[in-house]
């Protein structure tokens, strides 16, 4: 699947049990030209069971986190590919929609300036069949504030 000398990202981001105000979770993992993972990052996005733990807001922070890490570590001049299921987030990037959400402008906003920051970048819609890895890491980052935070299941 790998493209010769791209790095590949995928991202993805959940809020569970109910969206929005549930538990909004973040991942995104980072594959070498070799297919090899480079790096991978999950956690919880914001105060859980507020009004902006939202999917979206967690798609967004994945995409950010992911795109923060290639530049912290210097990538900005390999071609890169990301990859999520969300197609608002993939969609809104891409200029195909319009953003209107308050809490999301920001995020957007914030992640179009990364973006710049790439010589050669594609951000790229994918089936969630296809970004199993990333989702799992979502679930697991899920699961873990359960297990690290046993009072949040007495406000569900």
């Amino acid at each position: 699947m790998s493209e010769t000398n791209s790095i590949e990202v995928y991202f993805d981001g959940l809020c569970q049990p109910i969206n929005p105000g549930g538990i909004a979770c973040y991942a995104f993992l980072v594959r070498g030209v070799d297919g090899r993972l480079m790096h991978s990052d999950s956690g919880v996005v914001g105060e859980p069971m507020s009004p902006f733990a939202t999917n979206n807001v967690a798609e967004y922070t994945a995409l950010i986190r992911a795109l923060e890490w290639l530049d912290e570590n210097g990538y900005t001049s390999r071609r890169i590919q990301v990859r999520g299921d969300s197609s608002l987030v993939i969609k809104q990037m891409n200029g195909e929609f319009k953003v209107k959400s308050k809490s999301i402008i920001p995020l957007f906003q914030k992640a179009a300036q990364l973006r710049k920051k790439f010589k050669d970048i594609s951000i790229t819609w994918v089936p969630r069949e296809l970004n199993s890895e990333a989702d799992k890491l979502s679930e697991r980052a899920y699961n873990k504030a359960l297990i690290d935070n046993p009072s949040l299941l007495d406000k569900m």
